[in-house]
């Protein structure tokens, strides 16, 4: 398997957390649940085969995507394929900084895989006619950084930066309450601005944000004490715990130790 990933320089970092480019990979499965992260990403295919998007349960295919789609943050999980065969370049951003790259209210694509082609500036279907003429991923991400810092107006906006810096650097703790107060806009307003930048409200992100570092403390530790781990993730309970979890990922906690694959967030189901 080919697989290389590329942070890119300033001002473009601040925005977008890597490229990342893969081609050959061979799982002995090809289909996987894929659990909520926070991120949104743009996938871009080079190759001619469509790709699917399967429903949960069933496992049939419920959508097609082609060339390039953007992927909004989703607050459930979604059934892909697993990369079998595929050849692929994909842009993730920043948890908060997507903005400028679609300059509309994230909210419109949020829990949505969308057709880059419906949402996305023209950009982005001719940077993939472009990385197709690349002779090598180095070559990829020079083209794709030079062209994304020339094409887009790069400002961080410092309220949102500020939302949800705090929010990931203290998931378990944090209120939002005390994010609103520190900003010094109203709740009203702290929402509305934090939702249309982000694609969730402040709570809901926030929740995503604890069950990813649940996700993360279940990988790292070897024997889980789960009432320890619910607790230091910020749920009030295991109870708790167990319900967010399953409507995250579908699992019980159990369960997802047991069918957890290789790649974090990647189940295989088939």
């Amino acid at each position: 398997m080919t697989h290389h990933h590329h942070i890119p320089s300033a001002p473009l970092d601040q925005h977008i957390a890597g490229f990342t480019y893969y081609k050959g990979y061979r799982p002995v499965h090809s289909i996987d649940r894929y659990l909520p992260n926070g991120n949104i990403e743009i996938i871009i295919d080079l190759t001619a085969t469509p790709k699917h998007i399967y429903d949960n349960y069933t496992l049939q295919t419920i959508q097609t995507c082609r060339n390039s789609w953007i992927s909004g943050l989703r607050e459930s999980f979604i059934t892909i394929p697993s990369g079998l065969d595929a050849e692929m370049f994909i842009i993730e951003f920043r948890k908060g900084q997507a903005y400028p790259f679609l300059d509309r209210p994230l909210t419109e694509i949020t829990g949505q895989v969308v057709d880059g082609d419906l949402v996305l500036p023209k950009i982005f279907s001719h940077l993939r006619e472009a990385l197709l003429d690349q002779p090598s991923p180095t070559a990829m991400f020079a083209l794709a950084e030079e062209w994304l810092t020339e094409h887009f107006e790069l400002s961080i906006n410092p309220f949102v930066h500020f939302a949800v810096s705090s929010i990931l650097a203290s998931p378990s703790t944090l209120t939002i309450k005390s994010i609103a107060d520190r900003t010094g806009y109203s709740s009203k307003h702290f929402i509305r601005i934090f939702t249309d930048h982000v694609g969730l409200t402040p709570k809901r992100f926030l929740r995503i944000i604890r069950f990813q570092k649940a996700i993360r403390d279940i990988g790292t530790k070897g024997n889980v004490h789960w009432t320890s781990l619910a607790l230091d993730c910020g749920y009030y309970d295991q109870a708790h715990f167990i319900s967010d979890f399953r409507r995250f990922s579908g699992f019980t906690p159990l369960e997802y130790m047991k069918r957890k694959g290789d790649w974090q967030n990647y189940i295989p189901v088939g």
